[in-house]
């Protein structure tokens, strides 16, 4: 066993002692230190000591899950993400779970509420002949329980059934969990609290940096549970140069300072054993004109912009990048319709006032008139009414009801947590119907315009069964691909008359349903849909600064701007007087961005005060902060 553990990393081989002793742990390491990498290490060296027991081995996407089963084969390992490996664990105690749904749904507290607004009783779930089930949609009438009541659900059930924590252990002598830092909390406590309650043994390991815990539902850290894991760092990094890793060490705050892998086949040595030295530049203006200051900084660095796969431009919100990837019409249907903020109002009104009114045969327009004198709209409503009066006579026009039901979330439209093109429909997708048909749409085309025609017959309606077919197959996609000015009704039209991607039920029931918004998408160009989709499939150079997070490329361009969002505070970064959690959430995302590029890096600020060039001078270096 000793010559096998020399054979392995440092890290892995601490890991081994406190796996020895009986020890949870805590694998901490910095971009590019290559955790997964570990993560594997481990799992090997789990299977080789130990070959008939079961492991668990969670992550944060289907991609991951992907990767590290294509890196280990093994019939005692079982891969997936986090709501999938609860769900599998709790769905055949079905009692428990009716039983602990109607205990949550009537607690005030709880985040599951009931649709109803009521106490539910016992019998609540009496007529859910398939029990309670897990899918990618909310209705707790039919026991139908979605993304985010899984992680409250199985918390629940865990805390209160320690028998389950017996059977958890029982099954997974070793849950290993990759990228812990954006694990829920409601999992976190799941397995470092509620499993306690077994005297049975299992080993908990958890790999990932807490500072790359950039989503807001993330639990970040375990500083709360230091007495429950063992801690080991690691601090090689494997993917920077020597001056992007300079930097990452003056950005973090947790004591990780990286060091160069002793690897000599590291991404960022060179064939004489030697770091690469990196290119960073910090640059700056006092222009008014952004957009040609950025276009300025793009033109100096000498970048192929049009190298989507290895140059890219990130911007910290969708809003920023809507208008130059050219979505922009689409965001502002999505983002910006004041009359559906003003519908809303009037609904949030009557919930809060509890008004008893039967409006069900009113329309919209009439509940306004009946409430004119209590709820009026904004300035910000009244200012988008008055510019869209066509817009604002049709939306009264629409019974109340049904008009109440209509929900706009710019997430409807660029919701990009899928990974890869077979996932637009997976647990906890928010794209809505519509956008799902056009993705669908967009799909087929692409599928025989790369010559992948295996994809495309699975995916089509199209049916081959003749020469002519394949020729008017062609023409038919010709005519898809080069839309000119067609709209996106018409594209659906031609989709579904072509046979290439036909008219659902899902599309129908979208359009009866939601018919205010399908009417105002669908008169958009839909050479504007195929902008979003290039964007969103990873065609352009645009990026959130969110999405890049666990990928690299070797030129990296950063705007630092808010867009609004005061979630977050560039300015307030580099002159340290932003508040705290502001400032730690602003610290993250910009070293996540910063150590995204493997060879050349550059950030752009617009108009900064003297004490963010200050910050800059000794972050970046003096002589690599320049004005444009």
């Amino acid at each position: 066993m000793v010559e096998e553990r020399s054979k392995l990393e440092p890290e892995v081989q601490k890991i081994f002692k406190h796996i020895d002793n009986g020890d949870n742990f805590l694998l901490s390491g910095g971009a590019g230190s290559g955790k997964t990498y570990s993560l594997v290490q481990v799992v090997k060296q789990v299977i080789s000591k130990n070959p008939t027991d079961r492991i668990a081995c969670m992550t944060y996407t289907n991609a991951a899950v992907r990767e590290i089963e294509e890196r280990v084969t093994y019939k005692n390992l079982f891969v997936s993400t986090i709501h999938n490996f609860l769900w599998d664990n709790i769905k055949h105690f079905q009692k428990v779970l009716k039983n602990s749904l109607i205990n949550l749904i009537n607690d005030e507290e709880s985040k599951i509420k009931n649709p109803e607004d009521a106490p539910v009783l016992e019998s609540y779930f009496d007529q859910c002949k398939e029990g309670i089930q897990y899918k990618e949609y909310l209705k707790l009438k039919d026991g139908i329980i979605s993304h985010d009541e899984i992680l409250i659900l199985a918390n629940y059930v865990f805390k209160n059934y320690p028998k389950l924590c017996d059977i958890l252990k029982d099954k997974f002598k070793f849950i290993f969990i990759d990228e812990y830092q954006d694990a829920d909390k409601n999992f976190i406590q799941i397995l470092l609290i509620h499993l306690k309650q077994s005297k049975k043994q299992n080993i908990i390991g958890f790999f990932g940096d807490a500072m790359q815990s950039i989503y807001d539902n993330g639990v970040g850290d375990l500083d709360l549970y230091k007495g429950e894991v063992k801690e080991v760092k690691k601090k090689q990094n494997r993917r920077n140069p020597e001056l992007i890793i300079e930097l990452a060490n003056k950005l973090r705050t947790d004591g990780i300072k990286q060091t160069k892998s002793e690897d000599t086949n590291a991404p960022n040595m060179m064939k004489n054993s030697r770091i690469k030295k990196g290119n960073i530049k910090f640059y700056y203006s006092q222009n008014k004109d952004k957009d040609k200051d950025i276009e300025r900084v793009k033109q100096k660095t000498g970048w192929d912009f049009e190298d989507a796969k290895q140059t890219k431009i990130l911007n910290l919100t969708h809003n920023l990048i809507a208008p130059k990837a050219g979505f922009s019409n689409l965001m502002e249907i999505y983002d910006k319709d004041r009359i559906i903020k003003y519908k809303n109002r009037i609904k949030k009104y009557i919930k809060d006032k509890d008004i008893k009114d039967d409006f069900s045969e009113k329309t919209f327009g009439e509940v306004i008139e009946i409430l004119s004198d209590k709820v009026k709209p904004t300035k910000a409503m009244k200012d988008f009414i008055n510019s869209n009066q066509e817009l604002y006579k049709s939306a009264k026009g629409y019974k109340y009801q049904s008009f109440a039901k209509i929900y706009l979330d710019k997430e409807s439209l660029i919701d990009d947590k899928k990974q890869d093109k077979d996932e637009e429909n997976k647990k906890g997708s928010k794209r809505d119907d519509l956008i799902k048909h056009l993705f669908k749409i967009q799909n087929n085309i692409s599928f025989y315009n790369a010559k992948q025609f295996n994809d495309f017959l699975r995916a089509t309606e199209y049916k081959i069964t003749s020469i002519q077919d394949k020729k008017e197959l062609k023409d038919n996609i010709i005519e898809l691909t080069e839309v000119g000015d067609k709209t996106i009704e018409e594209i659906i039209n031609k989709a579904d008359e072509f046979g290439i991607c036909k008219k659902d039920d899902k599309l129908a029931r979208f359009i009866s349903e939601k018919e205010y918004l399908y009417n105002r998408v669908k008169k958009i160009k839909f050479f504007e849909f195929q902008k979003l989709y290039n964007y969103l499939e990873g065609y352009t150079p645009f990026s959130t600064q969110h999405k890049v997070k666990g990928t690299e490329f070797d030129n990296v361009l950063v705007i630092l701007d808010n867009g609004g969002w005061n979630h977050y505070n560039f300015k307030g970064l580099f002159e340290n007087n932003a508040s705290n959690s502001v400032r730690k959430r602003t610290e993250k995302i910009f070293y996540v961005c910063c150590t995204r590029a493997k060879k050349n890096l550059s950030v752009f600020f617009n108009s900064p005060s003297e004490a963010v060039i200050t910050k800059a001078k000794d972050w970046f270096r003096e002589k690599n902060v320049r004005e444009i």
